[in-house]
């Protein structure tokens, strides 16, 4: 794709780092197939290509985003699947986080918008606030059984958006768990690793959180629990600062273990959050103070499936012996989800599903695998329409399978594909279960 930037503009470091990714388009159009919205809606603006049309106008242009840019590029749940189709190496990634930035800084949304934006921003990242937000959604799920009226009248009236939000909010999480360690006897000497407790999955998925720690126990490792959100989720709504300053808070906790007794490893147990983990080397790239530290960050992120795998190529562990599988449920049938932060952002589709077969369990493969569930962080409660057509399309899909469980690697996903009759789990939790640890369900 030809671009017309000036040296003005290329002075500019977001559209100095975005100028190339344009170039690198050809207009193939492979990647429409791959994306979700434009397999639901079949509009060219609707797509990657599209998209990317509309952003290099506007960035050429230094023209304020408008409302049918605005439109377009809401809609792009930033699944990745273009990347991982594209043959020539586009990095739609960091284009869309361009554009989502620029469009903050350019573009008054009506108010409705910036009051549902805000309060996700001031609510989703903090543990305590998310579990204030929790229980008051279950106070008020609860009332609403009394007065099945009243709710109806209510739910027929709020926007979309709003309904979305408090149908996530009253997710039925399950009791926090203590991390117990399970590892019985095993010496814990073979390193020291770091696991993200994170934000929203530390509320809505406590009992992962424990999993993870028995597996890394198991393993020989001392586990070391760091809380604090990445910044993903305000990332993803565009709102650069907070971005940067979660990640500089999250990057100092981390060296401050580094420095108290090293790391041999950076722990996620959201594949969400590792894809941005593992992109704060690009983040941080003109930081001359965090800059270093970030790429080191990046390099040493490891998606918990991901470390489990590369410990059993090296050397099998503990936790992969025969005796400690006694109670592995065999022949369990799982229907794995591959989140697109897994898929498409990390690009470790494989590994779950060696590693649920090496454990005993009957993986299943589901149909049109590689389409977003509709979750993306926030975006089944920003796009609450397209998100639940996705929703169904994908359950649809996963009932067809005949499986008795639904594994994935990250809570978003877990949370959108709830309640819908089949239980959906961490990976890590089938892992563990297999191990000795608690039944998931």
């Amino acid at each position: 794709m030809q671009t017309r930037f000036t040296t003005e503009q290329l002075a500019d470091r977001d559209i100095a780092a975005s100028e190339p990714i344009l170039r690198k388009c050809v207009h193939c159009g492979f990647c429409t197939a791959t994306c979700p919205t434009y397999v639901l809606l079949g509009d060219e603006l609707d797509g990657p290509r599209g998209r990317i049309y509309l952003i290099k106008d506007m960035l050429e242009n230094s023209r304020p985003a408008t409302r049918e840019v605005v439109r377009h590029l809401d809609r792009c749940l930033s699944c990745l699947a273009c990347m991982t189709t594209c043959p020539s190496g586009v990095h739609y990634q960091h284009l869309i986080d361009h554009a989502r930035g620029y469009i903050e800084r350019t573009y008054r949304r009506p108010w409705r918008e910036r009051v549902l934006r805000a309060l996700l921003a001031k609510v989703l990242p903090y543990p305590r606030r998310l579990r204030i937000a929790v229980a008051a959604a279950a106070a008020l799920h609860g009332a609403a059984r009394r007065l099945p009226a009243l709710a109806e009248r209510l739910e027929r009236r709020a926007p979309a958006s709003w309904r979305a939000m408090a149908r996530l909010a009253a997710y039925d999480a399950p009791p926090r768990a203590a991390p117990e360690s399970r590892a019985g006897a095993v010496s814990r000497s073979r390193g020291r690793v770091a696991l993200l407790a994170g934000c929203a999955q530390s509320v809505l998925t406590p009992r992962t959180e424990a999993a993870c720690v028995r597996l890394i126990e198991r393993a020989g490792f001392e586990t070391v629990v760091i809380d604090g959100c990445c910044g993903a989720l305000v990332h993803h709504l565009g709102r650069a600062t907070e971005t940067r300053t979660f990640a500089a808070a999250l990057l100092e906790r981390i060296a401050a273990e580094r420095r108290r007794g090293g790391l041999s490893a950076v722990i996620v147990d959201a594949s969400g959050c590792g894809t941005h983990l593992k992109d704060f080397g690009h983040l941080f790239r003109d930081d001359p103070e965090l800059a270093e530290s970030a790429r080191e960050l990046s390099g040493l992120t490891r998606d918990i499936t991901e470390w489990l795998d590369e410990l059993e190529r090296a050397q099998p562990s503990p936790a992969t012996e025969a005796s400690d599988r006694a109670s592995a449920p065999h022949g369990v049938t799982v229907a794995y989800h591959s989140a697109c932060s897994m898929q498409h952002g990390q690009r470790l589709d494989p590994i779950p599903r060696r590693l649920l077969e090496r454990a005993g369990f009957e993986v299943r493969e589901i149909p049109d695998g590689h389409l977003c569930c509709g979750s993306a962080g926030t975006y089944n409660i920003l796009q609450p329409q397209l998100a639940a057509e996705l929703r169904e399309r994908k359950l649809a899909n996963i009932r067809g399978t005949g499986a008795r469980l639904v594994a994935t690697g990250n809570v978003g996903c877990i949370v959108q594909l709830a309640g819908a009759g089949i239980p959906v789990v961490h990976t890590a939790e089938l892992l563990d279960w297999s191990a000795g640890g608690p039944a998931p369900m």
